[in-house]
């Protein structure tokens, strides 16, 4: 019946994510729930990061964790310890496998291979029509994202494109004790852009390319940057084992407002994705809690999310950078050089007090700030 119905629409991190919190809660038992994608996923299409001061339940999947990270500039280079934070990986493939082994072993969880072709709001259900069938039932999170949405915004918009590669070395070239976080030595060409390395062993790393920027690049310039920073590090022997490419758009763009009473979008589709940083799996995993609650209390999902004061910061550094992009180095240097890295990684979180941003604030070049201000008052 569609009142004991929920329906997930995208089996990505968020889809998935939903799903386990829902299958390991006995509140849930009695309901039926329907995850709906074009395919199962089963392959590592990408890394997660994130970093937190407990445990969770992905523990035992990580593929490494760092508690030093490392800031490199033309002149600078630091490495700084992240207490009481650690800094943890991990490769989608094992957790697309954990996920769906949680799934299949609940009876009233069902997996459908499917395309969707629209989800409609009905006010008393929601109908969900894929290739092959139409489904309904009380509640729809959906992590689909329609591809012109993004670019119609009026909200400034820069896209975190990049290219990694897993290497292994022939000889022990790296510290697995610490993560370049962002090493901003490397060319920029009038952009923001740095090199991302996640050393797994002494001779193995993810090593990536990130640009923050309004265009993407051509395939070959990615690795053409990858080879080349290698060569700074002296890398001369390695094999390329895996590779991963994507693109995040970094935007404050009101993703609320498409919520409906019975239909909640979720993850980058419903605004989950921090905008000034790209980060989205811990985002996700915090708003979970409220999720359940709102299904539970039977709320109104139209009005579980808005903007905060946060979203006025990303805005201002946004507009910063889309106006002035090669300001991108000096301002995340500063950052990182004048502020204790656990208050930085606090206010990423969103969890600090407005004096504690107030602190960070005061620690930034305050003439781009101020004009990126002006400009969207």
């Amino acid at each position: 019946m569609r009142e004991n119905t929920f329906i997930i629409t995208g089996a990505g991190a968020s889809g998935l994510l939903l799903a386990y919190a829902i299958a390991n809660d006995t509140y849930f038992d009695d309901y039926q729930i329907l995850i709906i994608d074009k395919e199962i996923k089963n392959k590592n299409d990408r890394t997660w990061c994130f970093w937190e001061k407990e445990a969770n339940d992905f523990e035992h999947l990580l593929m490494h964790s760092w508690q030093n990270l490392q800031i490199g500039g033309k002149h600078t280079f630091m490495q700084i310890p992240t207490a009481p934070y650690t800094y943890k990986m991990l490769q989608s493939k094992p957790f697309y496998k954990a996920i769906m082994n949680t799934i299949t072993a609940k009876t009233n969880m069902t997996f459908i291979e499917d395309t969707i072709v629209a989800v409609n709001d009905k006010d008393t259900y929601v109908e969900v029509v894929t290739n092959k069938a139409t489904y309904e039932g009380a509640k729809v999170f959906s992590s689909l994202l329609k591809s012109d949405e993004i670019t119609k915004t009026t909200k400034p918009l820069l896209w975190q494109h990049f290219k990694g590669w897993y290497i292994k070395t022939e000889n022990k070239e790296f510290d697995s004790d610490a993560a370049t976080f962002m090493d901003f030595s490397i060319p920029q060409e009038g952009n923001t852009c740095f090199m991302y390395v996640l050393p797994i062993s002494a001779t193995e790393a993810l090593v990536e390319y990130t640009l923050f920027s309004d265009e993407l690049l051509e395939d070959k310039a990615y690795d053409k940057a990858l080879e080349n920073y290698l060569t700074t590090l002296d890398i001369a022997n390695y094999t390329v084992t895996e590779t991963e490419k994507g693109k995040i758009p970094m935007t404050t763009h009101n993703f609320y407002t498409k919520n409906t009473k019975n239909v909640l979008h979720i993850g980058t589709s419903g605004g989950f994705t921090k905008p000034s940083t790209g980060y989205t799996f811990k985002s996700m995993q915090k708003r979970i809690p409220l999720i359940i609650e709102a299904i539970k209390n039977n709320t109104s999902l139209d009005t579980l999310f808005s903007t905060n004061r946060f979203t006025s910061y990303d805005t201002i550094l946004l507009e910063l950078l889309a106006k002035e992009n090669h300001l991108g180095s000096e301002i995340f240097i500063s950052l990182f050089e004048n502020n204790p890295i656990a208050s930085i990684l606090k206010f990423l979180d969103e969890d600090t007090s407005h004096a504690e941003e107030l602190a960070i604030i005061n620690t930034l070049p305050k003439k781009p700030f101020l004009k990126a201000f002006k400009r969207i008052l």
